[in-house]
Parts: structure tokens; C-alpha cells; sequence
């Protein structure tokens, strides 16, 4: 099989589960490191032409993370796409087993057995925390509802303040999120890069947490260790028992 990604997180999955498999990947796609493949442009804006040049047999890329219009043109070519959605933690699970299974994989790799058991004996958060989770700024958006990184913070105990609200990512003024005075800020380094020098200062008297992305928002390989780093930085006082 020769596979083209256009997720990083569905990279990562299929180079760890399928070496050499893999022959062409985003310029986002950062892991594994040193992954040595020819590289297609962003996700949102793919170089059509060159994926075409690679001839795959398949094309995995995602509903929210691809734009349909590209989709659709490298279908145009001839090629076939498979396309993910993923919601919750669970539906993550089982898209990882689809597109694994049309890569060629011949057995479900560990990893997705650790990681699917690291989520599924996670006990039961004794406490609630609530938060706002910032994803861009300039202007400010946060998560909204029917998130994947929504449901990974819900299962965590942490309740973000716009699970309800009738977008996805809605755009809410900044003075909006500091007046809903929540428990903690969540601040990930993607798809903007939130870091202590840019984030924290815009929510002065209010706890921020610096999270990675690829643990709150990928779903792949990450997933295994996802429960454990997320709670280590989001709920302190569950660590230090």
C-alpha cells in the first residue's frame, strides 16, 4: 500500500503501524520524528497535483481538518479518499480501526490496545472543574460543542463552559471569557500556539494551563498517554495524592 496523510495525527498512527506504508504527508505532520516522506503542503491547502504525482492507493484525511473542495479534486483524479470523523474518544477508537484497516494493516497494533484500555479503566473523576478553552486569538475562539478535545476534557472532569453553545468553535470577546470567571483556562499549543509569554496575560487573577495539542486533540498514538499527561497539568491537587 502506499498511503498519503493529510492528518497529522492519522500520520503519526499509520507510520507507528505501518512503516514504510507511508509516502506523503502535510508540512504539519511532525511526528513521528525524523519521518522521511514527501511533503504536500498544509492541510488546508494540499498540493493536489503532487499527490496525484505519488500515485497512492489511498488518501486518509478528515471532515474537519481537510476542506471538501480538496477532497473532491483528488477524487476528480481518480484517486480514493477515506475520510474520518471523530467526535468523542470512542468514535476516535473506531476510525483509527477503519482507516488502519484500509492501510493494510493485518492486526490491531498495541499502541491502539493500550490507548483504548488507558481510556476505557480511566475511574471516574471525583470532582468537576470548569474551564474555557481558547483555540485562536485574533480574533478569540474557543471550543464550542460536539468536540473531540471537548469530550477528552469532559472524561478528565473538566466542563467547558461552551459545550452547549450552537457552533462547533465559536468566536467569543475576550472580556466575555474572563467575566465567566471559570477554574482554569486551557491553553493548548494548537491550532494556535498558546505559550507562558502569550495566553496566560489576557486572563489576569484566573488559572491558566498550558496543555500540548497533541495530547487534547490528536487521536492516534498520543491517546495511550493522553489521560495521564492531561491530568498531571489540568487537575494538580490529583496529583499531589
Amino acid at each position: 500500500m502506499r498511503i498519503v496523510s493529510l492528518v497529522p495525527s492519522l500520520t503519526e498512527a499509520v507510520a507507528v503501524s505501518l512503516p514504510g506504508a507511508l509516502v506523503g504527508a502535510t508540512d504539519w505532520c511532525d511526528r513521528p520524528a525524523g519521518l522521511e516522506v514527501t511533503r504536500v503542503g498544509g492541510t488546508k491547502n494540499p498540493r493536489v497535483e503532487r499527490i496525484v504525482a505519488l500515485a497512492p492507493d489511498l488518501v486518509v484525511a478528515n471532515e474537519e481538518e481537510n476542506r471538501a473542495a480538496d477532497l473532491d479534486a483528488l477524487r476528480a483524479a481518480g484517486l480514493d479518499v477515506l475520510v474520518t470523523e471523530v467526535r468523542d474518544v470512542p468514535q476516535a477508537f473506531r476510525e483509527l480501526d477503519r482507516v488502519l484497516a484500509a492501510c493494510g494493516a493485518g492486526a490491531r497494533p498495541r499502541w491502539l490496545d493500550e490507548a483504548e484500555n488507558a481510556w476505557s479503566s480511566l475511574p471516574a473523576p471525583t470532582e468537576r472543574t470548569s474551564a474555557v478553552v481558547p483555540v485562536w486569538r485574533r480574533p478569540w475562539m474557543v471550543l464550542g460543542r460536539d468536540t473531540f478535545a471537548g469530550d477528552v476534557l469532559a472524561r478528565l472532569g473538566v466542563d467547558h463552559l461552551h459545550a452547549g453553545h450552537a457552533e462547533r468553535y465559536p468566536r467569543i470577546p475576550v472580556e466575555e471569557l474572563r467575566t465567566a470567571a471559570p477554574d482554569v483556562v486551557v491553553l493548548p499549543d494548537e491550532p494556535y500556539r498558546f505559550t507562558a509569554d502569550d495566553g496566560p496575560e489576557a486572563f489576569p487573577g484566573l488559572r491558566c494551563a498550558l496543555v500540548s495539542g497533541r495530547h487534547l486533540t490528536w487521536y492516534g498514538p498520543s491517546l495511550a498517554e493522553a489521560p495521564r499527561v492531561l491530568t498531571e497539568t489540568l487537575r494538580p491537587r490529583a496529583r499531589r495524592r
